[in-house]
């Protein structure tokens, strides 16, 4: 059985160019959408246990911002976005101006639904560049919204995978925003069902 972790160089390099298909579909949607230039880049891609990606995001009680979408279509799945609590404001803030949230650690309605967009278009840009690699129709549902601590989040996710399915595709993407001199990290994870781990990995190694 073809497994995530025996992925060669090729492999992730083809995972990288999917990848960096997706960010640029998705800077220019953001673009239109914020009227100002707006660019993301993949600085990494990895394969990682679900339970180890909390410390690339941020500490375990630190909040963050995730964005859920299920994976429909030809192949099933999960994917979710992820932002610590800060560059999720600035974001949005970029998006919709200031708005009085509505208490430590939450976003007002109009942020939450800014940041919703955020995950649609990202998640949605991600979904076609892997479609139109694999020749297979992939659309993203209404994405979700959570705020709560890394931990929380990522814990809630774990749970519903069985130890066959802890291996994810982590995606760091830097959004660099107009009249921002740094680039604000997000975390995309793939979170695949079983059928659609192994087309995936079949696709790959047939790359």
């Amino acid at each position: 059985m073809i497994e995530l972790r025996d992925l060669k160089a090729t492999q992730l390099d083809a995972l990288r160019e999917i990848a960096n298909i997706g960010a640029g579909h998705a800077a220019t949607a953001l673009s239109k959408l914020l009227r100002g230039r707006v660019m993301i880049s993949v600085p990494e891609i990895s394969v990682s246990r679900l339970e180890d990606v909390g410390p690339m995001v941020a500490a375990p009680e630190a909040p963050v911002a995730a964005v859920l979408m299920h994976m429909l279509g030809d192949l099933t799945g999960r994917t979710l976005l992820v932002f610590p609590y800060d560059t999720a404001m600035s974001i949005t803030r970029q998006l919709v101006g200031d708005f009085p949230a509505g208490g430590p650690g939450q976003l007002s309605p109009m942020e939450q639904s800014a940041l919703k967009e955020v995950g649609n278009i990202v998640g949605s840009a991600y979904l076609t560049a892997l479609g139109d690699f694999m020749n297979v129709m992939l659309l993203p549902s209404p994405p979700s919204l959570a705020v709560d601590m890394t931990a929380a989040i990522l814990t809630t996710a774990y749970l519903q995978f069985s130890s066959d399915r802890d291996y994810v595709f982590c995606i760091e993407n830097d959004f660099m925003m107009a009249d921002r001199d740094t680039a604000l990290r997000g975390y995309f994870l793939l979170l695949p069902d079983p059928a659609a781990l192994h087309a995936i990995l079949r696709a790959l190694h047939l790359a």
